[in-house]
């Protein structure tokens, strides 16, 4: 694929994105105040954190709370979560109805152990009659409003138990304006490479788009997975973890523009004082500055700050100890150029899947999955 070819837009349904890029719900980090950041960079549709299906139903104040959307969100996009067809088909419609969400997307790709062995997050497509029960439901709900329905998936379980490609056919059959595709089994979790091959096939057997999720770590590992799969857009997840102008140097390669120089540590710093920020902004200052504590050392991830400006960094409190602490860092020091291309964030090593008893022996379910399935869960 050329240049000249590459998606330069992504769209949904009636919906069209600027840039064929989208932020991966990352639970306590995909906030209105990182997806704010994240869209001052650049152009693409900034995912809300994930909401079970169970909790928006209920009113639960913590779900409704994360519906909280920034100014400069073009699109009000909501990943839902969820295991029962009816309750999902609800939720849609209170978010469609009640929160005026533009886009819906449902994740089938959580391998958390306390999730999967209820038969939830990336167990449920082995029973692929309840996904198309599931989806068509959504769709339904979301027709009225005109908000397209995408999902998310894995390859499969594990190797031996993989469904993307029957997950792809029912997506499209059901009515979903795109299916994503992370190119690892729930086995893998996050560790190892992902199976961009997986990709490739998925959008060689279904006709509505195809978004590519995996081992994302620079926008030139963007344009490649486009290119050697042919998917429509990408999915970046960890990639962005202190680094949120990826998705300027995304915006720009998808443009076919030079991308902007490497930050110094100058330049991250005034970043990472817009995050806390932006945090104070819905928090409160302190609430905001300790919120933000999780992300100092995704920022100064291979810089040579000192331990001790790094530690006094983890205890921060207020802007006043921010501001000292980020003065003491040296503005010239130019980005460790070792940390390019390599993961950030959670990796951990391949770890068997727990499902339910008799779960993997037949594609059918002749019952309720237990409402534990949908726990509350993160990412997939």
């Amino acid at each position: 694929m050329s240049i000249a070819t590459m998606p330069r837009t992504l769209r949904l349904g009636d919906l069209e994105v600027a840039t064929p890029v989208v932020l991966a719900p990352m639970a306590g980090v995909t906030n209105a105040a990182f997806r704010q950041l994240c869209a001052e960079q650049g152009a693409g549709l900034y995912v809300c954190e994930m909401i079970t299906s169970r909790g928006l139903v209920q009113g639960d104040k913590t779900s409704l709370a994360m519906l909280t959307f920034a100014p400069n969100e073009t699109f009000r996009s909501v990943q839902l979560y969820g295991v029962d067809p009816e309750t999902i088909g609800r939720a849609v419609q209170i978010l469609c109805d009640d929160h005026g969400v533009d886009h819906v997307d449902l994740n089938f790709g959580c391998p958390v152990p306390k999730v999967t062995r209820k038969g939830g997050g990336a167990a449920l497509p082995w029973k692929d009659v309840l996904l198309g029960e599931i989806l068509t439901k959504a769709v339904a709900a979301a027709a009225p409003y005109g908000v397209p329905v995408t999902m998310k998936t894995r390859k499969g379980i594990d190797e031996d138990h993989l469904t993307y490609l029957d997950a792809g056919r029912i997506a499209e059959d059901t009515g979903c304006a795109a299916i994503a595709l992370h190119g690892r089994t729930a086995v893998q979790h996050y560790s190892g490479r992902a199976d961009w091959e997986s990709i490739a096939e998925l959008k060689s057997s279904v006709g509505i788009p195809v978004l590519g999720n995996g081992d994302i770590w620079e926008a030139a590992d963007a344009i490649r997975m486009v290119e050697e799969t042919g998917c429509d857009g990408v999915v970046v997840g960890r990639g962005c973890l202190g680094r949120p102008w990826l998705f300027r140097d995304l915006a720009a390669a998808f443009a076919g523009e030079t991308v902007v120089g490497l930050p110094r540590l100058g330049e991250v710093a005034a970043v990472m004082r817009r995050h806390a920020e932006l945090l104070a902004g819905i928090m409160g200052e302190e609430r905001g500055c300790i919120e933000f504590r999780k992300h100092i050392a995704w920022y100064l991830k291979g810089f040579s700050a000192g331990k001790d400006v790094r530690s006094r960094l983890g205890m921060v409190s207020s802007f006043a100890d921010l501001d000292d602490l980020l003065g003491r860092l040296d503005p010239d020091e130019p980005y460790p150029v070792g940390e390019l291309g390599t993961p950030r964030g959670r990796q951990g090593t391949p770890k068997k899947v727990s499902v339910p008893d008799g779960w993997l022996d037949s594609r059918s379910i002749s019952a309720p999955l237990d409402p534990l399935a949908e726990d509350a869960t993160s990412g997939g």
